[in-house]
């Protein structure tokens, strides 16, 4: 199975970097701007496809491990710059998400998660697709919004204003708290129904609540209109709490015992 993801990545790699090598020339070239999205396209459709092909051979959704999910981050995220592109008439996103998605597709292919088929009695909920899936959407569109962000700054950094990128990032963010907190809302329900309590302040539930908070921060920051330069440093910085969220706090010493630890064999 691994050989297999091996070539889904590296098809879907090299569909990105010549979709984006393609979308260069196109400001120039007009002809080479369908062309230049298809074979973008066909990256995140090559990793969706594996997905789809490791479901029916693990004949469970594969949701359960840190590689697990890189898969899905890997096929969402270039979607999200190709909807900023529809949506506001801006290219430069989708560069950086792609770049992001090959990223993390990288990190799988040097680090290969291979655990057995069957699911924990807590995963076998009906909540465990739903929750995990709303998180990753949520992660998604944050880490575009982070990304935005940071090109934001670069561009103040160069006393360059920016109005469009920093509505997309904004948008972005509120779009992506919605999902966390669908995520924090289905986790509860979940846990309930797997360990009759609806928070227990784990190790893992605490850093989604510290995650929450930070972006409600910002959008608190936002509505009362801080300094723009400072919103954007903010947001970007922001995604590092999300991070210690889903990767980070997997190396804690209190996480060790953690009932939201499912890579035991």
């Amino acid at each position: 199975m691994m050989v297999d993801f091996t070539t889904a990545a590296l098809v879907a790699m090299a569909c990105w970097a010549t979709g984006s090598f393609a979308g260069f020339f196109a400001r120039r070239t007009p002809a080479l701007k369908l062309p230049a999205f298809l074979l973008s396209l066909a990256g995140s459709l090559a990793i969706a496809g594996f997905i789809a092909a490791y479901w029916i051979v693990l004949d469970r959704p594969p949701l359960r491990t840190l590689g697990e999910t890189r898969l899905w981050y890997a096929a969402l995220i270039p979607l999200v710059g190709f909807l900023v592109e529809y949506r506001w008439k801006i290219a430069w996103l989708k560069y950086y998400c792609m770049g992001l998605a090959a990223f993390f597709l990288v990190i799988n292919m040097n680090h290969p998660e291979v655990f057995d088929k069957t699911l924990m009695p807590a995963l076998q909920s009906p909540w465990f697709i739903p929750h995990v899936v709303v998180y990753l959407v949520g992660y998604v569109l944050l880490a575009a919004s982070s990304v935005a962000a940071l090109h934001n700054v670069s561009l103040q950094l160069r006393s360059k204003s920016n109005a469009t990128g920093e509505s997309v990032a904004h948008y972005l963010a509120l779009l992506g708290f919605v999902f966390l907190t669908f995520g924090l809302i289905f986790g509860a329900l979940w846990a309930k129904e797997a360990w009759g309590h609806y928070w227990t302040w784990d190790p893992k539930e605490t850093w989604a609540f510290l995650s929450w908070l930070a972006y409600l921060g910002y959008l608190h920051a936002w509505r009362y209109k801080i300094d723009q330069a400072k919103l954007q440093w903010y947001l970007a910085l922001s995604f590092l709490v999300l991070l210690v969220c889903w990767f980070g706090v997997n190396y804690l010493p209190s996480a060790q015992n953690s009932v939201h630890t499912y890579t035991q064999g």
